[in-house]
């Protein structure tokens, strides 16, 4: 078995383990935090050590190109909290309604 047949490549800006929604740059982020990947595992008890270990044997194999895939998730992430940020949702608007009606309410007590 190569290292790719437990990846879903969805599009180049998508990367699944095979079987789960999880995406390879989920476990890829806490690798470089300094987690084993006993500890990965136990934030993702659906996976399994074998695919917690190909999924860091394909990143370190591949270095160069999945941190240039990681920049880009990381940045259109940035990207899309700013615009919710500038462009909230009605749900948000009523939930900031809410919170500053409660926090009113609190000075006024």
């Amino acid at each position: 078995m190569q290292l790719e047949d437990y990846f879903e490549f969805l599009d180049p800006d998508d990367i699944r383990i095979k079987g789960h929604r999880i995406g390879i740059d989920n476990v890829i982020d806490y690798y470089l935090q300094g987690c084993s990947p006993e500890e990965i595992l136990e934030h993702f008890p659906s996976l399994n050590l074998e695919k917690v270990n190909a999924t860091i044997a394909y990143y370190q194999q591949h270095k160069e190109e999945i941190d240039a895939y990681m920049k880009r998730l990381n940045d259109w992430r940035e990207q899309r909290y700013q615009e919710a940020l500038k462009n909230p949702s009605p749900l948000m608007q009523r939930l900031r309604a809410i919170q500053a009606q409660r926090a009113k309410e609190q000075v006024n007590i």
